[in-house]
């Protein structure tokens, strides 16, 4: 048999791709990673990481607003240097790009900077020069999509909005998922002027229908002007800026157009045609329980496949195919209970099922929920509440949705997700002592069911 160049080759230096590399190169695999961008992919670059900087020195706004409550007084107005940010969070980013280059080549892995083809069932072009691999794995991640309207061609998307110049003094947001949501929150801290529209009735398709008109409702508070049902059909440059008209006819004047209206996957230009690899109905490599493609050799992992679109998920994936093809073949992945956050102002955690899908996949449940102001801003002059609930297979008695909206829902969460993975009753959750005081505490202390 002609022997392979690598034993794997990855297409794809994000989360995934790099995760997959590393590890594989470790059981003693020759192991060759091509990516044509920074190392990273897009939670290190232009995602995950970037976005909390950036929200953490939104939330900086609000501890100044808040600090007066507590007895502190500014000798003067603070001021928010944008420059310096972008230049901080490059720094980092840099330090972070140069760390995975470190992982890979400290593992043995090679690396081949450029853009990645496939030519058939084992064989990568890059540059003009051919690699092949007895196992080819994609993990090139998702791209934004935005829609065809006219004057696209003067909006951003979230990829561009950690770099911007100038900051925009007047944002318009298009779109209602999460990542629409968060740079709404995070640049209206930051001091944009910031208008979300959403085509649809609710923020945040496919969260819990309380979450997101709770949510909604916060970020109004806080000075995001959110509206629903309302659509863009074109923009324009005016003389004092862009001119947004929508569906309707009203006209909206930006600094700025952000589309962040969903992400597809990033499958254009890699030769998955020729190398007979098939897409799904969504535009997806579409693969199997073990991630393989309809190309036995090739695999696929993270956003290119779109089973849940994080980046934990697609390093967990990279993982399994890492053991089937070098390992004991005994690592799974179970989609059930992975918990996420959302980094809006305020933070949204969720984990397990929404009221809706808990009722439609277990019948009959119960649901506790509490809103409550929290302790810090009985002092700090905000009017920010916090919401929590708990949604109960009635059968079983087991906590199948967990969600809340308030300052660090995320690192609240993580915990209860491992508690909920373990199959947690709502017995369990009562007989839990509480941590006083912390918002935290009220999801081992509600008592009283919702009605109905």
């Amino acid at each position: 048999m002609q022997p392979f160049d690598f034993d794997l080759f990855v297409i794809g230096g994000g989360s995934g791709g790099v995760r997959a590399a590393r590890m594989a190169a470790q059981t003693g695999a020759r192991v060759a990673l091509a990516e044509a961008a920074e190392l990273g992919g897009t939670c290190v670059n232009v995602g995950c990481i970037p976005k909390k900087l950036y929200s953490y020195a939104a939330g900086y706004a609000e501890s100044f607003e808040e600090a007066e409550g507590y007895g502190w007084k500014l000798p003067s107005a603070p001021q928010f240097d944008w420059a310096h940010l972008k230049a901080q969070r490059a720094k980092e980013i840099s330090r972070l790009n140069g760390i995975y280059g470190s992982l890979l080549k400290n593992s043995g892995v090679t690396l081949v900077t450029g853009w990645a083809q496939l030519v058939d069932a084992h064989t990568v072009e890059i540059e003009g020069k051919r690699h092949t691999a007895r196992h080819l794995l994609v993990a090139t991640g998702g791209t934004p999509f935005v829609p065809e309207i006219p004057g696209r061609e003067h909006i951003v998307t979230s990829d561009a909005m950690f770099d911007l110049d100038p900051f925009p003094k007047r944002l318009l947001v298009v779109g209602g998922g999460y990542i629409a949501c968060e740079f709404a929150s995070i640049f209206n801290g930051l001091g944009s002027k910031v208008t979300q529209l959403h085509r649809r009735a609710h923020l945040l398709t496919g969260f819990d229908d309380d979450v997101r008109q709770f949510l909604a409702s916060e970020m109004g508070k806080a000075g995001v002007d959110v509206r629903l049902n309302c659509e863009a059909s074109s923009i324009a440059r005016g003389p004092d800026g862009l001119v947004v008209t929508l569906a309707r006819g009203q006209q909206i004047e930006a600094d700025t157009v952000l589309f962040a209206t969903g992400r597809v996957p990033n499958t254009q230009g890699l030769g998955l045609e020729a190398a007979g690899v098939k897409l799904d109905d969504k535009g997806a490599i579409a693969v199997d329980a073990h991630y393989r493609t309809s190309v036995p050799s090739i695999y696929a992992v993270g956003d290119v496949s779109t089973r849940v679109q994080l980046t934990p998920v697609a390093l967990a994936e990279a993982m399994v195919v890492v053991d089937a093809l070098f390992g004991k073949g005994k690592r799974g992945m179970d989609y059930e209970f992975i918990p996420t956050a959302v980094f809006t102002h305020p933070n949204i955690g969720t984990c397990g099922y929404s009221e809706i899908d808990a009722r439609a996949k277990f019948g009959e449940v119960t649901v506790f929920s509490s809103e409550f102001k929290s302790l810090r801003h009985t002092l700090s002059g905000r009017s920010e509440r916090t919401f929590m609930k708990l949604v109960v297979d009635k059968k079983s008695d087991r906590v199948v949705g967990l969600h809340m909206v308030g300052a660090d829902a995320g690192e609240v969460v993580q915990g209860f997700a491992v508690a909920m993975r373990a199959g947690a009753t709502k017995a369990l959750f009562d007989s839990t002592i509480g941590i006083h005081p912390t918002a935290a505490e009220e999801f081992v202390t509600m008592r009283e069911p919702m009605p109905g």
